[in-house]
């Protein structure tokens, strides 16, 4: 039963995830700004978790050191900050599919991560171990073909085309292969940091065991990094205009 019950939470996290992926993409294809849309996603995570933690760890925290601070500072800005906008403007140059596949390949970078760290063993002598390198062979393979195969395009039945930019005629016209190869790549190095991130995590809940105030001050922390990212990309303020309407949406549901 409890390992029926992990199948379903696994389920459900990705059934989830697949949502966000198709709203991302719609969001950023009627025009929002990527790097905006990143900070108001970390600024409403922060208005979330700041009371929790406040509410939960105020007691019972450890004390926090100027050096234990510095190392989540540094760890939300390349594991979630850096992360999060390399792959959303891959994820805007490409599709929602190929962003929610890519995803996939998490476990596996951090599980080759974790090898050269020598934190996991893998022996190819044994069958779990020609699997799992097995496993790391079609992961590569698959990417690829997302990167250099596109496929046709399939055409909607919905009139309304929800999920298509209407500043564009055609998939192919909206994103040139070489935009689509440059996705692939970006929303892949974001995994490799994001896989970094995971490994790495480990380690620091160990130095500082506060898991719900070690998430909120990361997410904190890429809070004011998302905002100087999106100050220097993003220099039309009319783009930071957030209304109650479908961005709003995207941005609280992720």
């Amino acid at each position: 039963m409890s390992n029926t019950k992990a199948y379903v939470i696994v389920f459900l996290i990705r059934f989830i995830y697949a949502i966000m992926q198709i709203l991302t993409k719609a969001t950023f294809d009627y025009g929002m700004s990527t790097s905006v849309f990143v900070f108001y996603r970390h600024l409403v995570a922060s208005l979330f978790l700041i009371p929790i933690a406040f509410v939960l760890e105020r007691k019972r925290a450890p004390p926090l050191s100027y050096k234990m601070t510095f190392k989540l500072f540094v760890h939300a800005l390349y594991g979630i900050s850096v992360s999060i906008n390399i792959y959303s403007i891959g994820l805007n140059y490409a599709s929602a599919t190929s962003g929610a596949a890519i995803y996939n390949l998490l476990p596996v970078i951090a599980f080759l991560l974790a090898l050269l760290l020598r934190m996991e063993t893998m022996n190819l002598k044994r069958w779990h171990g020609v699997a799992k390198a097995s496993g790391i062979l079609l992961c590569v393979v698959g990417v690829a073909i997302l990167a250099f195969y596109e496929g046709p395009t399939f055409k909607s039945i919905n009139h309304h085309q929800f999920l298509i930019n209407h500043g564009a005629t055609s998939h192919g016209s909206s994103h040139s292969k070489w935009k689509w190869i440059l996705g692939i790549f970006l929303m892949t190095l974001s995994v490799i940091t994001w896989s970094l991130w995971t490994v790495l995590q480990g380690p620091m809940l160990e130095e500082y065991p506060s898991k719900v105030l070690n998430t909120t001050l990361q997410c904190f922390f890429a809070t004011i990094q998302s905002f100087f990212i999106a100050l220097a990309m993003e220099r039309d303020f009319s783009r930071w205009k957030l209304g109650f309407n479908f961005d709003l949406l995207t941005v609280v549901y992720s």
